[in-house]
């Protein structure tokens, strides 16, 4: 196994500083915002192909997969591109070479080319839910507020005009404040069948880098190219997948940050629960306090993966969408292009004028931010990881089979003994931190 330039990589570990943010890392070479930035993309197909598309404007510098075919004709598109399927040689090759890194691998390998690359200066846009596990989430937000590095989480429906209209809806009091929110992904995708075959790996693929710091399996195509996603060693289930997204909505129209407690609304039976496998369905809540300056209160919020998501909205006459927010005045349905509003009294809603600006496109936040500007709207100190965090709490609760109250500051659950072990991660030999 490749063991990167110790020496190196530990002396950037030095001198961490406190604060956040100056507008440039640590390691940024001075530059205009009309200078390019060095790029490194750690994952080129499938999301990672999108990805690289949309920071092919600046300079990318290094390519970087374990599967040849899946990155396709992303392996040649930038014929100045170096190609490695390592990233930890990549960045301890290319050290000086590189400004910024992209990250859109699968769940389970989000932590380590971060990690790393923060740690070395470099700005880091990395798909979502950012990490495999709460803890990772911590880490990476720790590391990035410490290093001073431009972030990004992958919630590219966070740039939609759609959703800044539903922000200053919900703010601006159109139905008072809110008492309960629900967010919901339809479908039964989870729990995948077990693997019967084992076929030797494809040429194409390295098996041992794909599987990274889990637990070493035998190769099947039960695993990857997609279905990682519905294996605990491997994904997050749906909650990881479109929980960011969804619960996108009221983080950003309610300002949340941590939760005190992360409850389930349907426990589920034993059996229900698999050790290897994510669900087909799930029902939890994250509880918050109130806001400090009192003006929210506080509120439960509702993340349900194949609920009943008509009934809840028949239950308030509202038009089913997403989410839904339940005011003193009315309800706020909204998805990712708007919302639309009812009013208890059959009053027709006071639409606000409009405050948010427009972005200047997703991933476009994050570059501005790295040359210099403002921090992109889903960076992970302030945003991104906060709300990651809460996701991958839930699949906690899940898996643990019950609810606990969180304690954010000391990053600790009470209140149910086995919520510990699905928090933090165990990473093999060769890839410990």
């Amino acid at each position: 196994m490749y063991q990167p330039n110790r020496r190196r990589f530990l002396a950037t570990t030095v001198g961490l500083g406190a604060g956040y943010w100056g507008g440039t890392s640590l390691r940024m070479r001075a530059s205009s915002a009309n200078d390019k930035l060095n790029i490194a993309c750690i994952g080129i197909g499938g999301q990672g192909a999108g990805n690289l598309g949309r920071v092919s404007g600046e300079n990318i510098v290094a390519v970087c997969d374990v599967d040849e075919k899946r990155a396709g004709k992303n392996w040649t598109r930038f014929p100045k591109a170096k190609q490695y399927r390592d990233f930890r040689r990549m960045l301890d090759e290319m050290d000086k070479s590189i400004d910024a890194v992209v990250v859109s691998t699968p769940d389970h390998t989000h932590f380590h080319p971060a990690r790393q690359a923060m740690l070395m200066g470099k700005h880091v846009y990395c798909e979502k839910p950012l990490a495999h596990s709460a803890w990772e989430c911590r880490e990476l937000t720790r590391i990035a507020k410490e290093m001073k590095v431009a972030t990004q989480l992958g919630n590219q429906r966070h740039a939609n005009a759609g959703m800044r209209r539903t922000v200053e809806a919900v703010q601006s009091g159109m139905i008072g404040k809110i008492k309960e929110v629900y967010a919901f992904q339809g479908g039964n995708r989870g729990m995948p069948a077990l693997p019967e075959e084992f076929p030797p790996v494809p040429k194409h693929l390295d098996w041992d880098l794909w599987q990274g710091p889990a637990k070493v399996r035998p190769y099947s195509p039960a695993y990857c190219p997609y279905n990682w996603r519905f294996w605990w060693d491997f994904g997050t289930g749906e909650t990881g997948n479109w929980g960011c997204h969804t619960l996108d909505i009221p983080y950003w129209a309610l300002e949340l940050s941590h939760a005190e407690r992360v409850d389930l609304d349907v426990v589920p039976k034993p059996s229900e629960i698999d050790s290897q496998r994510t669900p087909r369905k799930m029902q939890s809540r994250l509880e918050f306090a109130s806001s400090v300056d009192g003006k929210r209160p506080a509120l439960s919020v509702h993340w349900w993966h194949g609920g009943p998501r008509k009934e809840v909205f028949s239950k308030y006459g509202a038009e089913p969408k997403l989410v839904l927010f339940v005011g003193e005045k009315g309800t706020i349905s909204a998805d990712f292009g708007g919302y639309s509003a009812r009013m208890f009294d059959g009053s027709d809603p006071v639409v606000p004028a409009e405050s948010i600006a427009r972005s200047p496109g997703f991933h476009q936040e994050w570059i501005e931010a790295a040359k210099g500007g403002q921090r992109a709207t889903c960076d992970f100190v302030d945003y991104g990881g906060p709300l990651a965090e809460g996701v991958l709490l839930a699949n906690a609760a899940w898996r643990s089979g019950g609810g606990f109250d969180w304690d954010s500051k000391a990053f600790k659950p009470s209140g149910n003994g086995r919520a510990e072990e699905f928090i933090h991660s165990e990473f093999r030999e060769g890839w410990k931190v």
